[in-house]
């Protein structure tokens, strides 16, 4: 196991491990309910870069440390303290917020192990994972219409699809509080688990997918996303072209002889 904390200035505000292929990305500012300040929203932003270009990541895990997922930005220094020496991006920008761009570009499948409030701009952290594991103790909000603001691409992108256009509408429009089971109810999550077994059960997930060949998953998830927007022609020309490159790796060939010699595989992501 690698471990490593991503810090510069004395608080560790986002770690980053890999165990057995998974990434595991932590939000570490449990006094402030892992609140975004500027910092922290740069290191969490270079942590799911990091997780692209690491070989050894085949599948991630978000979470915070407790007692809270991501309770949204630091409101005390982002919205009323002293602004940094480098301005951020006005509210109003043509490109989304930096760590929103990384968790959409992060090629390899994501889990968000949430494991207390996620709300704000920590619900639109959860919204970017591909798989929702919500402990007992999960709260999810969409408080942005509460501080006069609207969401981040997260909210308009991501929440209508997974929960439905009304229902999506519902949470932005009200900035309502729901509980980890009304979330398992609409579909935003897709397990509760007792709080304590949380972390094991995001882990015994992504260990399932990271035994998976690393190139046919980052195609997966590419699929996915093109599905979301595409056009069905375009996105069954690009799945051939895939399959006719993937029919030519390692993985393939080792994914067969397996099967065919009755074995556990072992991928290398060649």
């Amino acid at each position: 196991m690698a471990l490593e904390a991503m810090q510069d200035s004395g608080e560790e505000s986002v770690t980053y491990r890999v165990q057995d292929h998974v990434a595991v990305i932590t939000l570490n500012r449990p006094q402030q309910r892992n609140a975004l300040n500027f910092d922290a929203y740069d290191r969490l932003e270079r942590a799911l870069r990091r997780v692209v270009k690491d070989p050894e990541a085949r599948c991630v895990v978000v979470t915070g440390v407790d007692p809270a997922f991501c309770s949204g930005d630091d409101v005390r220094e982002i919205m009323a303290g002293p602004k940094p020496a480098v301005a951020p991006p006005p509210v109003v920008r043509h490109q989304p917020t930096p760590a929103a761009m990384a968790a959409l570009e992060c090629d390899k499948p994501m889990i968000a192990a949430i494991n207390g409030a996620a709300v704000g701009w920590g619900m639109e952290l959860a919204l970017y994972a591909d798989i929702r594991i919500a402990s007992e103790k999960a709260k999810f909000a969409e408080l942005f219409i509460k501080r006069g603001l609207v969401c981040d691409v997260g909210g308009f992108y991501r929440l209508p699809s997974i929960v439905g256009p009304a229902k999506a509408a519902e949470l932005l429009f009200t900035g309502d509080v729901i509980d980890a089971a009304e979330a398992l109810k609409i579909g935003l999550v897709t397990e509760m688990t007792p709080h304590e077994a949380l972390m094991e059960r995001a882990m015994a997930m992504a260990a399932r997918i990271a035994v998976n060949p690393p190139l046919a998953l980052r195609y997966m998830k590419e699929g996915l996303r093109r599905s979301a927007a595409g056009d069905p022609r375009e996105l069954g020309a690009w799945a051939i072209e895939t399959i006719r490159a993937l029919m030519k790796t390692e993985d393939h060939r080792e994914g067969v002889a397996s099967f065919l010699e009755k074995r556990a595989p072992v991928f290398t992501g060649k």
